[in-house]
């Protein structure tokens, strides 16, 4: 489908990771990547953290015991595996612009910027040219990921144009922070993308719930983790296996249209490409009545400030 067309064809990869294993997890994306790209996706997304995997050992062992040698040999490994966007996503752009496939990623980011040795919740944005359009840190981490997460900052609050719609994303929990929503709503976002490390409790009630509110499509995209996708080769296996359930994450990937009603119910338990076609007429008609950010705004009344600098501990002068 060229630029310009009213409908394309969206693609969510509900996968599980090649857990803590950067390389290996990547090499999964770019199958899927062009998978999507064969099937006409002009757009294909991911779940949260993804690269190099959600952080599922943590309330698996006693993951808040101060000073832990567990938890300081789990974590250097994570480090050592997460991503540095600057050094790591190259292959993966040359394959968005030879497929000329926009690409939502969730990834475990190691941040330069910050000394190197710290890492965020991030959601990349790669345009079909191949260009990093934006990188999302998470705003705020949530509950045990606190104990491995930075907290991120408003940099990545943009959208950014595909064919007639503008797409925007935001990771897990944040997408119940209504000011972050409402900031994507303000500039024009009519396809929300929202991620999460996989579970059907998150995706089933807020995916259609979002698409009430902004009167947007909404593509929820989960990941997948089952006690089996846990590795040996990692430190510490035996016991995260031996406190994990069958599932750790069960996906719940799902997209509403922008009436709340359901395009793709919630999927659960299998990994795969699951597709669907956007029409932005749909978003349109659904404005007539209600535009949270235009006619049915009261600037004068109420109104959203946004820091969008990207928040660093040094300055030069």
């Amino acid at each position: 489908m060229k630029a310009t067309d009213e409908q394309i064809t969206v693609g969510l990869a509900q996968i599980a990771p090649v857990w803590l294993d950067r390389e290996g997890t990547l090499k999964k994306v770019t199958d899927y990547v062009s998978q999507a790209a064969d099937q006409g996706c002009r757009l294909v997304t991911f779940g949260e953290a993804l690269v190099p995997g959600y952080p599922f050992w943590l309330e698996r062992t006693d993951g808040a015991r101060f000073n832990s040698p567990v938890q300081k040999e789990i974590h250097a490994k994570y480090l050592q595996e997460a991503v540095v966007v600057e050094e790591h996503l190259g292959e993966l752009q040359e394959l968005a612009q030879q497929k000329q496939i926009a690409v939502y990623l969730g990834c475990i980011e190691r941040a330069l910027d910050r000394g190197g040795h710290s890492v965020y919740c991030s959601l990349v944005y790669i345009n079909p040219a191949g260009e990093i359009g934006s990188v999302h840190r998470k705003l705020m981490p949530t509950y045990e990921e606190r104990l491995s997460w930075s907290p991120g900052d408003g940099h990545g609050l943009r959208v950014h144009p595909l064919g007639a719609f503008t797409v925007g994303g935001l990771n897990c929990w944040e997408n119940w922070m209504p000011l972050p929503r409402a900031s994507l709503y303000a500039q024009g976002e009519d396809v929300h993308i929202a991620v999460w490390p996989g579970a059907e409790r998150n995706t089933q009630d807020i995916t259609r719930f979002i698409a009430q509110e902004s009167r947007s499509y909404v593509i929820s995209v989960s990941g997948l983790m089952r006690k089996s996708d846990i590795p040996d080769e990692i430190p510490h296996t035996q016991l995260i296996r031996e406190n994990s359930n069958e599932y750790l994450a069960n996906g719940g990937s799902c997209v509403a249209s922008p009436n709340g009603q359901w395009l793709l119910e919630p999927q659960v338990g299998e990994e795969g490409l699951y597709t669907a076609t956007l029409d932005h007429q749909k978003v349109r008609e659904e404005r007539q009545n209600f535009d949270p950010s235009g006619h049915y705004s009261r600037p004068d009344v109420t109104q959203l400030i946004v820091n969008r600098e990207r928040q660093s501990v040094l300055k030069f002068s």
